[in-house]
């Protein structure tokens, strides 16, 4: 039950539905039984109904006069209560409506007060919100997406927001199949992340690029470019770390955000920072590529987790001249691959993986020790038992290009034998020769079977003989 003071309040209120300057005098002058009035109603009524109106009374009379948050809050300190307990509580109610309509609430009066939301609060209500993005399915992202832009506009929050994993999450929600509007809400909300330099520092580890070029590339909505074109500005802008900034740049460039921007660039928009945007990013990225070497290609390939059949991988020269910079930063770059070939679900980027991996170990001396330090060989000796023939095949490779250094160490010591059988004549060639043969057969019949008893089905083409 509500008593006669808070009905006889609620009565008035809704009789000025229609009157916005009479409405504003009746809140202005009772504005402690105004806030006591909606508290009471949300703490005693249970029909959701009622509750869903009275949530969304409330977040439109926030909405119409920001100020008002302000009413909430000093009412709840002269109480000596938590603002936030009666919003806070209505998050785990069953009804979807209430608590999404709560959230916006509690956004409001954490964003448009003169006090910011106290820490345990604040990372109680970010938790909240992150969890409710991965949600599948939840039909109320929008509202979600939209309490999280506005809680990132507040410079002290993001930090906040950052510490407890959700950039993580933005990614992955991005990397799926959301529609253009979500997919302009969260890359917002980077946007807003990106003004702290610090903040765009930690981003790196999360490989926001590459999801954010497709969303460029593969959208049609100019906002939607338009956002991502800016956050991309602030990846090249705000760092101070001037080689962080060239990655970021080669990083685009691989991602085809260059291609993308010529193409935008030609068109015209009634958005001056947005024409602005697009020609920093031409101008910017056009530079990048002047001086790009093949290990610089290779290493935003690489870093991208986007590995293809480019040159590089196919050069002997370039595998002979830079084999050993995969070593650099404590082996970063071989990790990344050896991570790749961990994680990755796409067979091309699998078979570059494993080929890379193979080249890296024929030219760089202790190259087979690293690799099985770093669980690279396990990793292409699973591959070896995938469905996909061309993973095989090039598993198989891998594999014969880890064992060379055995087969060239066992190759010395039969020559060494055969020398010392037939006093260094040459009519040891043919055993000699088969012996190797044997030593290579025995490897490659090694190697997992595709289903427990038989052998990968042959590949497109025959297998190159390694040279003792």
């Amino acid at each position: 039950m509500i008593d006669q003071a808070d009905y006889d309040f609620i009565v008035k209120l809704e009789s000025r539905a229609s009157q916005p300057e009479q409405r504003k005098a009746l809140i202005d002058e009772n504005s402690s039984q105004f806030v006591r009035t909606i508290l009471a109603l949300l703490a005693r009524i249970s029909k959701e109904q009622t509750v869903q109106y009275i949530l969304t009374l409330l977040d439109d009379l926030l909405q119409e006069e920001k100020q008002r948050v302000e009413l909430f809050k000093a009412y709840s300190q002269r109480r000596r209560e938590s603002v936030w307990a009666p919003f806070f509580g209505m998050l785990h109610r069953q009804d979807g409506f209430i608590v999404n309509q709560a959230s916006r609430i509690i956004a409001k009066i954490a964003c448009w007060g003169n006090q910011l939301m106290e820490h345990t609060e604040l990372l109680h209500y970010l938790s909240w919100l992150r969890e409710q993005l991965r949600l599948p399915s939840n039909e109320y992202i929008q509202t979600v997406a939209r309490c999280l832009q506005m809680m990132l506009r507040v410079g002290p929050y993001r930090q906040a927001f950052c510490d407890i994993d959700g950039i993580a999450t933005l990614a992955s929600v991005l990397s799926t199949k959301v529609n253009y509007q979500i997919q302009y809400q969260l890359v917002f909300c980077l946007w807003c992340l990106s003004f702290d330099a610090d903040i765009v520092m930690r981003m790196k580890k999360y490989n926001l690029i590459p999801i954010c070029a497709d969303v460029l590339c593969e959208s049609e909505k100019e906002k939607v470019n338009r956002i991502v074109c800016a956050f991309f500005r602030h990846l090249l802008e705000k760092p101070t770390d001037s080689m962080m900034v060239r990655e970021s740049a080669l990083s685009m460039v691989h991602c085809k955000v260059l291609k993308q921007v010529e193409l935008l660039v030609q068109k015209k928009y009634d958005d001056p920072e947005h024409e602005d945007d697009l020609q920093f990013l031409f101008e910017r990225l056009s530079t990048s590529i002047q001086d790009l070497s093949s290990f610089d290609e290779y290493a935003s390939e690489l870093k991208a987790g986007r590995l293809e059949w480019s040159p590089v991988h196919k050069s002997e020269r370039f595998w002979h001249e830079n084999a050993t910079k995969l070593n650099e930063r404590n082996y970063e770059l071989l990790k990344i691959l050896v991570r790749l070939l961990e994680t990755s679900k796409d067979s091309l980027v699998l078979c570059v993986a494993a080929h890379d991996v193979g080249e890296y170990v024929r030219h760089y001396p202790r190259g087979k020790t690293v690799i099985e330090q770093l669980g690279a060989k396990e990793l292409v000796m699973r591959m070896l038992t995938s469905d996909d023939p061309n993973v095989r095949y090039n598993a198989l490779i891998a594999v014969q290009k880890i064992m060379v250094h055995n087969w060239e160490y066992l190759g010395k010591q039969i020559e060494d034998k055969a020398k010392a059988e037939t006093g260094g004549g040459g009519k040891s060639g043919g055993s000699q020769s088969q012996q190797a043969s044997s030593i290579r057969l025995t490897v490659e019949t090694s190697a997992p079977a595709d289903d427990g008893s038989k052998m990968p089905p042959p590949p497109p083409q025959s297998l190159p003989e390694i040279q003792e």
